[in-house]
């Protein structure tokens, strides 16, 4: 595509979202009119470069034969393939086009060269844990995970390392450990969940107390974008931008259109992006303003773009100390409100590590017998707990530091406290905590629990008034709700009886959204914490951005992928929340199994519901 129509499908493109974004405030505000409603639907049929191609069976035949035909990897569009990729860990499914394995980097850049040809949208996907439904569409989706997982390089005395995407989050960290480095973030899904996930959803866990989100951890990426254009974003300057714009091109073109938006944008960025560790919603538009030091890190703005903008082929991410002592204190409080209001005063001790859980997290895992079971009555008297984890190269100053911390505590009462140095015990602790996810979505004897308003994040001294009005506001919809997360870090996490089977159930979550949103965002927080948008939270940035921002994001997308061929109606200009949804139930309903699902009331059905997604 030649730079003149590249900058009119832009234009076309920003214009038609501005039209988009107009009639979506109508439809808030009861205002559609029937015309507009189908301008709105029009966005996906348009000739526009937004749209959502339909293929044929005809096409999809031809698509194979030219991916088979350039790739040495694998290349499965049969049904059962393409409905194993359909779902990831969300309440959502689209079935895509169909699935490639590349064995080689050159099949990914054949892969993008035949999708460019047919028109047709491409999407990465790593470990399919993503809470949001960014990894499912409708498109040809790449998995990374079979051969495109090795540690390129491991530079012990630069603390870097250089990985493929589909390296797992443990395998790094279990590489670098011997050179006592490790890979900081490491969400509750390490075992499996893989780099190019990480990165595109720019993923946290629980040590990103200390270390940061990825996007702080992240020195270089090698990208390839949908036409075919192949760039390393790193650390750059003043004086290499203006290099890179008078070299022109596709990358001078880039450089050039980034430079602008950032001219245009800066003050609102400054502004209106919350100052709290875990902002993870809107683009890393932040990330392009220059630091003290002049520089500024383009990889960083592209983490967490969930595979809208770019495809990842490589990585150069840091690695930070690996702590070989640990000390873990768990203060126990009469409910999790009062465990988190205790929070802000902790960071200050410099913990590695701190999250929250409540008392229904315990309880189900009593109720479901889970392993962990025999592990709750380690815990300290009480109905919220905190675990605090210091870490370091000496024993003694490890304990020295966690002792401090409980001497500042109330010498009687609340919190009552244990500490735990024994690794073993250690882990038994945090076993709990990792549990909370399946411990929580499916108990006997209740409605089942789901993701829907999954990863809201608030500033640290703002954490315990707001999680009691997040708990009003459940009491409001007669929700029930557990309530745990990474509470250093503001982020909440919560699995909710939400309805998902009945129009009514879906309209009532839909209203709960409308006003969950708007709570977080008085609070000055984020909508999303660690697990993105995607389709989740894509269609209420408007609320914490507002719409100037909003508008760069789409000038942001644009400049990337101008066809907007990346993973599209994710994000930006998204599906609405309530399409797209992963209702199973009435369909398998009538397939009948040889075992019975006593368990499940009789109902394969609900035996298939209980799958989270998350591997455990």
């Amino acid at each position: 595509m030649s730079t003149r129509a590249r900058t009119r499908a832009r234009t076309d493109v920003s214009k038609w979202a501005r039209i988009v974004a107009v009639e979506r405030e109508k439809e808030r505000n009861g205002l559609r009119t029937e015309a507009g409603r189908e301008a709105l639907n029009g966005h996906r049929s348009s000739s526009l470069p937004i749209q959502l191609p339909k293929v044929s069976e005809e096409s999809a035949k031809e698509l194979v034969v030219e991916l088979r035909r350039a790739l040495e990897g694998e290349v499965l569009f049969d049904e059962a393939s393409r409905a194993l990729y359909a779902t990831d860990s969300s309440n959502y499914r689209q079935v895509p086009i169909g699935v490639v394995i590349p064995k080689t980097v050159n099949d990914v850049i054949q892969t993008a060269s035949v999708c460019r040809k047919a028109g047709v949208p491409l999407l990465s996907r790593g470990g399919g844990t993503s809470l949001a439904g960014q990894c499912c569409n409708v498109a040809v989706v790449i998995d990374w995970t079979k051969y495109l997982n090795n540690i390129v390089e491991l530079n012990p005395s630069e603390a870097f390392a250089r990985v493929q995407p589909g390296v797992v989050c443990d395998q790094l960290r279990h590489a670098a450990i011997p050179h006592g480095l490790t890979w900081g973030p490491d969400p509750a899904t390490h075992a499996y969940c893989t780099f190019g996930g990480m990165l595109g959803n720019n993923s946290c866990g629980v040590h990103s107390q200390s270390s940061g989100k990825a996007d702080e951890n992240v020195i270089e990426m090698e990208v390839l974008l949908y036409d075919g254009t192949r760039m390393t974003a790193g650390w750059t300057d003043a004086p290499t931008m203006e290099n890179k714009i008078a070299k022109g091109g596709r990358e001078g073109e880039i450089y050039s259109s980034l430079k602008t938006l950032r001219e245009r944008y800066a003050d609102l960025i400054r502004t209106r992006y919350p100052n709290i560790p875990r902002r993870v919603s809107g683009y890393n538009l932040d990330q392009l303003l220059p630091g003290a030091d002049g520089r500024f890190n383009l990889a960083r703005a592209l983490v967490g773009t969930e595979s809208t903008c770019v495809t990842m082929l490589e990585a150069k991410v840091q690695l930070v100390p690996h702590h070989l002592h640990r000390a873990l204190v768990v203060l126990g409080y009469p409910d999790i409100f009062q465990a988190a209001d205790n929070v802000f005063e902790i960071v200050s001790f410099g913990p590695i590590g701190l999250e929250g859980f409540d008392d229904v997290t315990t309880k189900n895992i009593e109720t479901k017998n889970l392993l962990q079971r025999e592990y709750v009555s380690n815990l300290p008297e009480g109905k919220g707990w905190l675990l605090v984890e210091f870490g370091g190269s000496a024993q003694q100053d490890v304990m020295d530091r966690a002792t401090r911390m409980t001497q500042s505590m109330p010498g009687s009462g609340w919190p009552s406290m244990k500490m735990y140095l024994d690794p073993k015990e250690q882990s038994k602790i945090w076993a709990i905590r990792e549990s909370a996810l399946g411990a929580n979505s499916f108990v006997p004897g209740r409605d089942p629990a789901w993701e829907g308003w999954e990863d809201s994040a608030v500033a640290l001294e703002k954490l315990g008034s707001y999680l009691r009005d997040l708990q009003k506001l459940f009491d409001k919809y007669s929700y029930q709700s557990v309530l745990y997360g990474h509470f250093g870090q503001g982020c909440v996490h919560n699995r909710v009886n939400f309805d998902f089977q009945s129009a009514a159930g879906v309209s009532k979550w839909r209203a709960f959204m409308e006003d969950a949103t708007d709570l977080v965002v008085s609070y000055g927080g984020s909508l999303s914490g660690e697990h993105g948008d995607g389709q989740a939270r894509g269609e209420f940035l408007h609320k914490m951005f507002g719409p100037e921002l909003v508008e760069a994001f789409r000038e942001f997308k644009s400049i990337w992928d101008p066809d907007w061929k990346m993973n599209p109606g994710k994000v930006i200009d998204p599906y609405r929340i309530d399409e797209n949804l992963r209702v199973q139930k009435h369909a398998m309903d009538k397939v009948s199994t040889h075992f019975a699902f006593i368990e499940d009331n009789k109902s394969f059905a609900n035996a298939v519901e209980r799958c989270v997604g998350v591997g455990k």
